[in-house]
């Protein structure tokens, strides 16, 4: 285990992430999906308020970053017009099952449920940057990812306590980041693609 402050590193990481991501979105660079980082912002903001009801200390720090950025995003959004991702079926689907896990989690008012469901309605909520990520990488940025990815290796690392209200969102966002970064920074759909043909 590392100092518990190590988690103001991973905080420094997510915020220059996201800055950077929401800077691309505003030239036009990326096109998120705001359905997506509304409710990644959502979500995070949730089992941040839940991991302080439960007694997380440093470490519920990543877990506001990791809303506060896509906060940031989803303003971007709205800044220039051509920079965002047509909203499908599959958008609202996944954003309406991410609000259905959220509004359990409200029925519920438990701190750990809290967190499974916010963990949930994330995981349904990247679904379509998933898919646009393997499919329209070019349209994304791997850094925001990369960054969540270390932020939460280095949260992870700094955890004494190892009940999941400490490392339950953490890890799934190591997870949900590094398939991101890998999806965009390799290309991989475009990879299997070729490969398939």
């Amino acid at each position: 285990m590392i100092d518990e402050k190590f988690v103001l590193l991973a905080a420094l990481l997510n915020i220059i992430g996201s800055t950077g991501y929401a800077i691309d979105t505003i030239k036009g660079k990326n096109r998120p999906n705001r359905v997506t980082w509304l409710l990644w912002a959502i979500a995070p903001l949730i089992a941040f308020s839940a991991e302080i009801g439960e007694g997380v200390g440093w470490q519920s720090l990543m877990t506001f970053m990791v809303g506060f950025g896509p906060l940031m995003i989803f303003i971007a959004s709205f800044v220039n017009k051509k920079a965002h991702w047509k909203i499908s079926k599959l958008d609202i689907v996944c954003g309406g099952l991410s609000v259905a896990a959220l509004v359990l989690w409200l029925v519920t008012g438990t701190g750990i449920i809290a967190i499974i469901f916010c963990i949930i309605a994330d995981l349904l909520a990247a679904i379509p940057t998933v898919i646009k990520s393997f499919n329209s990488p070019q349209t994304e940025s791997y850094g925001v990812f990369r960054n969540g990815a270390l932020s939460a290796a280095i949260t992870l690392l700094t955890i004494d306590d190892w009940t999941f209200a400490h490392y339950g969102f953490p890890l799934y966002i190591l997870l949900i980041c590094a398939l991101l970064y890998g999806l965009i920074r390799f290309k991989i759909g475009a990879r299997i693609k070729t490969f398939s043909m």
